[in-house]
């Protein structure tokens, strides 16, 4: 192509074309050179008669590609088409073992093999857009298929955790350790009914700000029963002559409360028949005996209101339950690493709520006893499965444990979270990222041990939530912003990017965009992503299944791309209507 530049935009180059303009076919979105001083590139956006319109994106120094542009060419520069063999310097990285990734094609040039910078790709968090059918799916197979396969280099220390929404990525990866001995895949599920390995998540394991996100805590009130309830869970699984003591002294604490609290008696009656009810021991319950000179009563039988409405034996009682008290001091026992379950913490729960004078006020026992519900319901449905775990085990070992499989290291874990609700999903892979991040910040040395949280539909988990106003923080934000110095790293996968954490997606380093056809999402994505143009932005809504727009810092520059098809690929397609439905009508 020859021509003449007869007007200079912002960033359009205006090139009247001298030759025959028919006879070049398709020249949308190919690269023309603007040569003076410097080699400046431009993209063709536009052709019209006999004019062409050019984005300016970059330049070549030092027979180098740079996207950008620090001045514009001038009015005399010579106009050309790129010379093929700069094209593959412009849209690829050197196919180098270890150093770069193959991803797929260029529809522009021929087919031209793209690979990407692989240590800019997976040192920073990557987000892969598009509606549902667009290829996301395939292509974070692709990719982490192209990792592991990747000649004679061995990836060895690479840990990808992948949250599984579906468990359509199963398929994907079981296969990869055949075409490499060094290579594990591990995979975990929450179906009860698999023969594969079941998620367990030690709860001594869990701190109070994991509860809080478990049991859908709101208030700081909430929070402190919590952070009482661990106290008190570690004391009372401990082998003590004390324990009884201090679980004693919460009981009476409790009743003396109510007994000198002034309110009506029956309604004191009411609440110590309550509390003897759900919270007794083996010293106190309505069935401990009272001696007295001459008789014994049991303790229920204390609690009879006379004819003028008053607890008739108040001076009994008190004196009874005051001798439970006990010296602060004995209640400061050490508190071990133990190995308790969910039933164990449920129990501290309880005691933690009639310590903190659960029965004192109607708000204060409306607001709490949500707890308790919420912990009774997670203990006595199936979900306890999940936090069933035999044995003590130190939160890096049981990281280190999700990592080895027959003693070896296990690069790639998937977990299938498909057969829980999407509540408890949610929950589920807030606390796994949470313990990861909390693993890796104490990691010595530092970010020597990387760790990428793969999250397919994203947008459940990633949010702006509510949460962050009781703990002082969103995990996943928090990853998004710390994470890169500690070395765990944040893959988000998604088909509404518009519900996604502002925080978290614009942290983001790299992006695979597929087709976006709802507004909303591609003016979201638009206003966060430096490298989304308006022009590119047209061009997404209309890609095929399989293309994409890549960017960021892993790409030269912002490049369409037809992902290779991964083998094998996902569990991921739709439903065959005509196959399901039809049948032969002679038979």
């Amino acid at each position: 192509m020859q021509g003449n530049i007869i007007e200079i935009q912002e960033n359009v180059i205006v090139v009247k074309v001298t030759s025959n303009i028919a006879d070049l076919g398709n020249l949308v979105n190919m690269y023309v050179v603007f040569t003076d001083s410097k080699m400046i590139i431009g993209e063709i956006i536009r052709v019209k008669a006999d004019l062409v319109y050019a984005n300016l994106v970059g330049e070549f120094v030092n027979n180098d590609f740079v996207y950008g542009i620090t001045s514009k060419p001038s009015l005399k520069a010579t106009v050309g088409l790129i010379d093929p063999s700069s094209v593959s310097v412009i849209l690829s990285h050197p196919e180098v073992l270890s150093k770069s990734l193959f991803l797929g094609y260029s529809p522009v040039y021929n087919n031209l093999r793209i690979s990407f910078d692989l240590n800019k790709f997976f040192s920073g968090h990557f987000a892969i857009l598009g509606g549902t059918g667009s290829g996301k799916s395939w292509s974070l197979s692709r990719i982490i298929q192209n990792v592991f396969q990747n000649g004679t280099k061995v990836p060895y220390k690479a840990s990808f955790f992948i949250f599984d929404t579906f468990g359509e990525y199963y398929n994907s990866f079981t296969s990869i350790e055949a075409s490499n001995p060094y290579i594990s895949f591990k995979s975990y599920t929450t179906s009860l009914e698999s023969t594969e390995e079941i998620l367990k998540i030690p709860p001594f394991l869990l701190d109070a700000d994991d509860l809080a996100i478990l049991l859908n805590a709101t208030s700081t009130d909430q929070l402190q029963i919590i952070e009482k309830a661990l106290s008190l869970v570690r004391i009372f699984k401990q082998e003590d002559a004390n324990i009884l003591k201090i679980k004693n002294d919460i009981i009476a604490r409790a009743i003396l409360d109510l007994l000198l609290s002034g309110r009506p008696s029956v309604q004191v009656r009411d609440q110590v028949f309550s509390i003897l009810s759900f919270y007794k021991t083996e010293e106190l319950s309505l069935d401990t005996v009272l001696s007295q000179p001459g008789y014994n009563r049991s303790l229920k039988n204390c609690l009879i209101i006379d004819a003028d409405g008053k607890l008739r034996e108040m001076e009994l009682l008190t004196d009874f339950f005051s001798k439970f008290l006990i010296d602060e001091n004995l209640k400061n026992l050490p508190t071990a690493d133990v190995c308790y379950t969910m039933a164990d913490l449920e129990n501290a729960i309880d005691f933690a709520l009639i310590s903190e004078g659960m029965f004192k006020s109607e708000k204060v026992y409306e607001n709490n006893n949500l707890l308790k519900v919420r912990m009774h319901s997670l203990v006595t449905d199936y979900y306890h499965t999940y936090f069933e775990y035999p044995n003590y085990i130190t939160k890096e070992n049981y990281i280190n444990s999700l990592l080895t499989k027959n003693g070896r290291k296990a690069q790639l874990i998937n977990i299938n979270i498909n057969y829980v609700d999407d509540r408890f999903a949610k929950n589920i892979v807030k606390i796994m990222s949470k313990m990861l991040f909390d693993t890796l910040k104490v990691y010595k040395p530092r970010a020597s041990f990387p760790i990428h949280i793969i999250l397919e539909e994203a947008h459940r988990y990633v949010q702006n939530d509510d949460g962050v106003d009781l703990l002082g923080y969103n995990i996943f934000e928090r990853i998004s912003k710390e994470g890169r110095k500690y070395g765990i790293l944040l893959g988000l996968i998604s088909q509404r990017p518009c519900e996604l954490s502002e925080t978290s997606l614009s942290q983001s380093n790299n992006f695979l965009i597929f087709r976006i056809s709802h507004p909303k999402d591609l003016d979201y994505i638009r206003n966060l992503i430096p490298y989304l143009t308006e022009e590119i932005a047209k061009r997404i809504q209309v890609l095929q299944p399989g293309y994409c727009y890549a960017f960021g810092t892993s790409f030269k520059i912002p490049s369409i791309i037809r992902v290779e098809k991964p083998n094998p690929t996902p569990e991921s397609n739709n439903v065959d209507i005509t196959n399901t439905w039809f049948m032969d009508a002679k038979k």
